[in-house]
């Protein structure tokens, strides 16, 4: 995470450093596959001089040892190209390994409320797409950007050079081509395709975005009939994206032929220059290399304005993937604190909030402020206000997703001076919508413990009332569904409840739990979720914190806290 701080002032810049692996990993790459394009254009050196020599009938020895350039050129090639494909992608892939965990230790302590933007951020699947597909993009950096222009140019010194020994003129006439090449060629695919190579990541994303739009929200548009209209505005962004990607192939297949040409010419004025030199020191094999020789530079050269491409998309990538993991973290978003005590058990659960007031990132004013609460073991507190005094906030604080002002404390100790895990271990929450994975129950109760048994996972699945559903659905391999889709909203809390029950929280926080459940159920689930929460093992000591619009009996808790709710503007 340190890193990803670093040069706050260039966060994209900090993002393509940590994409490019270290020297060490690097070099070997760099290394053959300057070999393998050295060796291309040797073997066709070789192979023009061996057909031009042997036009001359001499003697076989004469052509021996060039026989065996042709055929060591030829091994050499395939095998050092080969090596050169491991080294470098495993170098890239290692760096792509920790970037992409550096980035989700980044993302840790965002979530879930670092993360929930504002009217010109991402989209959820704009986010994704930054996460997963830009991320990948940056592997291209070592690989089609960095690499290829370091062979290139080395390639293209050590030709200049060899050429020059056979005759100077001729290695002057390939380094000016080389140059007129490459700036001619990089000119004309920006041209082309420089806007596009920058906006083919923004394109990626908004195609995912709407297309996830769609996707989660199909009911809804089928009941207002809005699909047509959706489809379109998913049809314009992959129009956008499709443009966007034949531009860039356009550039690229101009740049060949801009380098097609200017190879041709590179021949033909080795030629012009070569020709005059015959009888005067130059024989005809010499004059055949000097003259064949540019067609395979060339051929080395032509992934150098194309590399250029590639670190337009790439950097345009590491631009998206920064603004997704600031190098700042939100004032109101709390920093992770490491150190001698951050990971010190309270020796309580008891919880006590003195003047607790908060508010969402970018928000100018709080939520709520003032907030005065004492939670013992045993308590059950119901946390009562309209919609928008901040109940679903203070939630989140006493989880450490949000920051605070005033003072919220853990058996005696400060929570900002304890670790995040810390107060986490301690403190659970079952949110109103809880997210269950694409799996069978099991998994979802494993992850909560996972060295629980199975005859443990259906005790407490028999605690939270289920177990005869669950049993009717062929027991704890039974699947979910994706987010939890062949689940009832009141099912889905009760195998939350089932959850925070294994990883035996000494305080649970719901949050609205009968929010998505039959009004004429959410009574009983509600008199179900604070039976179940009762500790068998303490005598009541878990505590409960309850956030809910849905009236509880006063026979089920032991207190009732009203937040104020907000001023109107």
């Amino acid at each position: 995470m340190s890193e990803l701080r670093a040069r706050a002032d260039s966060p994209t810049a900090a993002v393509l450093r940590l994409a490019q692996p270290p020297l060490r990993r690097f070099a070997p790459g760099v290394f053959f596959g300057l070999v393998s394009a050295l060796s291309s254009v040797g073997l066709l050196a070789t192979s023009a001089w061996l057909i031009t020599r042997a036009a001359e009938q001499p003697p076989i020895l004469f052509l021996g040892a060039a026989i065996v350039g042709v055929r060591a050129f030829a091994l050499s090639r395939a095998a050092f190209r080969y090596v050169e494909r491991l080294t470098s992608h495993d170098a890239a892939f290692r760096q792509l390994s920790a970037l992409r965990i550096g980035i989700y230790r980044r993302l840790v302590p965002l979530a879930p409320d670092g993360l929930r933007g504002d009217a010109g951020g991402p989209g959820r699947g704009d986010l994704v797409t930054r996460l997963v597909s830009d991320v990948d993009e940056l592997q291209n950096l070592p690989l089609r950007v960095v690499q290829p222009l370091v062979v290139t140019l080395l390639t293209a010194v050590l030709s200049v050079i060899g050429v020059s020994i056979v005759l100077p003129t001729a290695g002057v006439t390939l380094a000016v081509t080389l140059v007129l090449a490459f700036a001619t060629a990089a000119l004309v695919q920006s041209a082309i395709a420089g806007r596009a190579e920058r906006s083919i990541a923004p394109l990626r994303g908004e195609l995912s975005d709407r297309l996830l739009d769609y996707v989660s929200n199909l009911d809804v548009l089928v009941a207002y009939d809005a699909v047509s209209e959706r489809i379109t505005r998913v049809e314009a962004a992959d129009t956008g994206l499709r443009i966007a990607t034949l531009a860039r192939a356009g550039g690229a297949g101009a740049t060949s032929a801009i380098l097609s040409a200017l190879a041709t010419l590179a021949s033909v004025a080795a030629l012009l220059v070569g020709i005059p030199a015959l009888g005067h020191g130059l024989q005809g094999p010499a004059l055949t290399v000097i003259a064949l020789v540019p067609l395979a530079v060339f051929e080395v050269v032509a992934s150098a304005p194309l590399a250029l491409g590639a670190f337009r998309q790439v950097r345009a990538s590491a631009a998206r993937v920064a603004d997704a993991t600031p190098s700042a973290l939100p004032v109101e978003i709390p920093d992770e604190l490491t150190g001698p005590g951050a990971d010190r058990l309270p020796s309580s659960s008891t919880m006590e909030l003195f003047g607790l007031g908060a508010r969402w990132p970018g928000e100018a004013t709080a939520a709520f402020d003032g907030v005065d609460l004492r939670v013992d073991r045993g308590d059950r507190i119901v946390i009562e206000g309209a919609s928008g005094s901040g109940k679903t906030m203070l939630a989140h604080v006493l989880v450490r997703f949000l920051g605070y002002s005033g003072s919220y404390r853990i058996g005696g100790v400060e929570a900002r001076e304890l670790s995040a895990d810390v107060v986490r271990g301690i403190v659970g929450l079952c949110e109103q919508s809880p997210y269950l994975f694409d799996e069978d129950i099991r998994q979802n109760l494993l992850f909560a413990h996972d060295t629980a048994t199975d005859d443990e996972l259906l005790a407490v699945i028999a605690r939270v009332g289920v177990a005869e559903w669950t049993r009717e659905r062929g027991g704890l391999s039974a699947r979910v569904g994706d987010d939890g889709v062949l689940v009832s909203g009141g099912q889905a809390q009760r195998l939350a409840l089932a959850r925070a029950l294994l990883a035996d929280f000494p305080v649970i926080v719901f949050d609205e739990p009968t929010a998505n459940v039959d009004p004429g159920r959410a009574s009983e689930l509600m008199r179900d979720i604070l039976s179940a929460a009762s500790d068998p093992h303490g005598e009541d000591s878990r505590a409960v914190i309850l956030i809910s619009h849905t009236p509880v009996p006063d026979d089920l808790v032991t207190r009732r806290v009203r937040l104020g709710a907000p001023a109107l503007p």
